[in-house]
C-alpha cells in the first residue's frame, strides 16, 4: 500500500507555497501578490469566508472569479462527491451511456426550454470553443462576431473573440473574427450584410467593466442574425446560474432565445471543472450527422461522474434554497446601498450591474487637491486608483475584491450568491471607510498609490 499522505504533505511543505510557484509555475503571480500585499496564507474556507492561521476571517467578494456560486464547501455538494466516489461507478468507459450526464442535461435544459441538447466539456473556454465550432459547422459560414471589450476565454478559438488586446498580443494569427460595439445594431447589420457571419457571441453583461447590453439589444440582434441565417450565442459562463438574479442573464429580456448557450464556473460547485454548451436540436444533428461523425467533437474528461454529480447537486441546492431569488434580493440591496454613496464621494462615479454582479466605477474628481493626485495616478497607469481601493479592502478590512480589467477604474463584485445582509453591511462599511480615507486628509492610501506608480513606471 502506498505511503502517500496528503495531510502530512501539506503540513510539511505547505509553507513553501509561494516559493514553489516562483520556481515551477507562473513566476509573475507570486511577484504580483507580494507587490500589492495580497500574499496571504489562507488555512481554510467555508461559505463566503476564508480564515488565516491566526483565525481571522476574510470576506470573499470574488468567489474564485465566479466559480464559488454556492460558496466554498457546500455540504450538499460535498456529500454528492463523497457518494459518487463511494459508488465506484464504471466512469469514462467511452463506450456506454452513464445516467448522470443525461440527468444533468435534463435539469439544465429545464431552465432553457427552447434548447434541446447539451455538450459537456471541462471549462468555460471549452464551452465557448464548442459553440464556435458548432455555429461554423451548422451555418457553413466562417466568421464569428463578438463585442468590443468581451472576454470569452484564452484558448485560441475563444481568444479570437476576446475584445482585450492585452490578452491577444503575441498570439496571432487568430481566427477571422470581427469585433462590433456592444449595443450597436448598425455595426452588426453591416457585418451581417457581408454574408459570411456564422454567429454573434455576446455576454449579456460583460465581465470586463460590468457593462450590460442595452435594453432591447439582444432581441433585436437575434432577429437580425436569424434574418441573415446566423446564430446568437449567449456566453453565460459568468452571468449564468443565478448570478444576475435570473437563472440566465439573457432571460431578463423578453423574447430572447439564443441558439447556443455556454455555462461553466458555478456549475462545478467549486470542486470539479465542468463546462456545458446548450443548443438547439438541429445544430447538434448537423454536427453529429452520422455514426461516422459520432466523435467529431468530444472531450476526454467530459461528462465524468464527479463533475456531473457536482452539477446535479448545485442545481438541487439552487432550487431548494431559492438561490436565484436570493441573489436578486441581495444584489438589489448591495447595489442600492452603494449607489447612495455617489453624492458623498466625488471619486465615485457609478454603481451598476444586476443581481450579484456589480461594477463600482471611479472617475476624475472636481476638487483641486484630489484632482492632482488622480492625475498623478492616471499619468502612470490607468486603473491604479481602483487598485488602491482593492488593496486596503483586503489589508485593513479583510475583504477580497478585484479590479474589473486592465486599465479600468472599476471594481467588480461577484461574491458567492449565498451572501446576505451581514455581508452587505460589512462590505459597505469597509468601502465607506476606504473612500473616507481617499477623500480625507489621510495619506496612507495615496502613499500606497505612489508605490503603485513606481511599479507601473518601472515595468513600462
Amino acid at each position: 500500500m502506498t505511503g502517500f499522505d496528503l495531510t502530512r504533505l501539506l503540513a510539511e511543505r505547505g509553507g513553501e507555497r509561494y516559493d514553489l510557484h516562483t520556481r515551477h509555475l507562473n513566476h509573475q503571480l507570486p511577484r504580483m501578490l507580494h507587490t500589492i500585499g495580497f500574499d496571504k496564507v489562507y488555512e481554510r474556507a467555508e461559505g463566503a469566508y476564508f480564515w488565516d492561521a491566526e483565525g481571522q476571517d476574510y470576506l470573499d467578494m470574488l468567489a474564485g472569479f465566479g466559480v464559488m456560486g454556492l460558496g466554498r464547501h457546500h455540504p450538499v455538494v460535498r456529500k454528492a462527491l463523497h457518494d459518487v466516489l463511494d459508488a465506484q461507478l464504471p466512469d469514462l468507459t467511452r463506450f456506454d451511456c452513464q445516467p448522470l450526464p443525461g440527468l444533468l442535461a435534463e435539469k439544465l435544459l429545464g431552465h432553457a426550454p427552447h434548447l434541446d441538447r447539451v455538450f459537456f466539456g471541462n471549462s468555460g473556454t471549452e464551452a465557448v470553443e464548442t459553440a464556435l465550432k458548432f455555429a461554423r459547422y451548422a451555418t457553413g459560414k466562417p466568421r464569428i462576431l463578438y463585442c468590443t471589450h468581451a472576454f470569452h476565454g484564452l484558448t485560441t478559438g475563444s481568444l479570437s473573440v476576446n475584445g482585450e488586446d492585452g490578452f491577444r498580443d503575441g498570439f496571432a494569427p487568430l481566427l477571422p473574427d470581427t469585433a462590433v460595439p456592444l449595443g450597436d445594431l448598425d455595426a452588426l447589420a453591416r457585418e451581417l450584410a457581408k454574408g459570411d457571419v456564422a454567429a454573434l457571441i455576446v455576454e449579456p453583461i460583460q465581465g470586463k467593466g460590468v457593462h450590460e447590453a442595452p435594453p432591447g439589444y439582444l432581441r433585436a440582434a437575434q432577429d437580425l442574425l436569424h434574418r441573415h441565417k446566423a446564430l446568437l450565442i449567449a456566453d453565460e459562463v459568468q452571468t449564468g446560474l443565478g448570478r444576475t438574479g435570473d437563472f440566465f442573464a439573457y432571460q431578463h429580456e423578453d423574447g430572447v432565445a439564443p441558439d447556443l448557450v455556454c455555462v461553466a464556473k458555478a456549475l462545478s460547485g467549486g470542486y470539479v471543472p465542468v463546462g456545458a454548451t446548450l443548443g438547439k436540436d438541429w445544430i447538434f444533428k448537423k454536427v453529429y450527422s452520422s455514426m461516422d461523425r459520432v466523435l467529431v467533437h468530444s472531450a476526454s474528461f467530459g461528462s465524468n461522474a464527479q463533475a456531473m454529480a457536482a452539477g446535479l447537486a448545485v442545481l438541487a441546492v439552487m432550487e431548494d434554497e431559492q438561490t436565484v431569488a436570493h441573489a436578486r434580493h441581495t444584489g438589489e440591496l448591495l447595489r442600492g446601498r452603494l449607489a447612495e454613496l455617489i453624492p458623498k464621494y466625488e471619486l465615485l462615479h457609478d454603481v451598476r450591474g444586476r443581481g450579484l454582479m456589480i461594477g463600482i466605477e471611479f472617475g476624475r474628481p472636481t476638487s483641486l487637491g484630489l484632482r492632482s493626485r488622480w492625475t498623478m495616478l492616471q499619468a502612470a497607469r490607468k486603473g491604479l486608483f481602483a487598485q488602491m481601493v482593492v488593496v486596503p479592502l483586503l489589508q485593513r478590512h479583510r475583504i477580497l475584491t478585484q479590479v474589473s480589467g486592465d486599465h479600468l477604474e472599476v471594481i467588480k463584485l461577484i461574491p458567492p450568491l449565498i451572501i446576505g445582509e451581514r455581508e452587505v453591511d460589512r462590505f459597505v462599511g469597509a468601502f465607506t471607510a476606504v473612500m473616507d480615507d481617499a477623500h480625507g486628509g489621510g495619506n496612507l492610501m495615496w502613499d500606497f498609490g505612489r508605490t503603485l506608480v513606481k511599479q507601473a513606471v518601472a515595468h513600462r
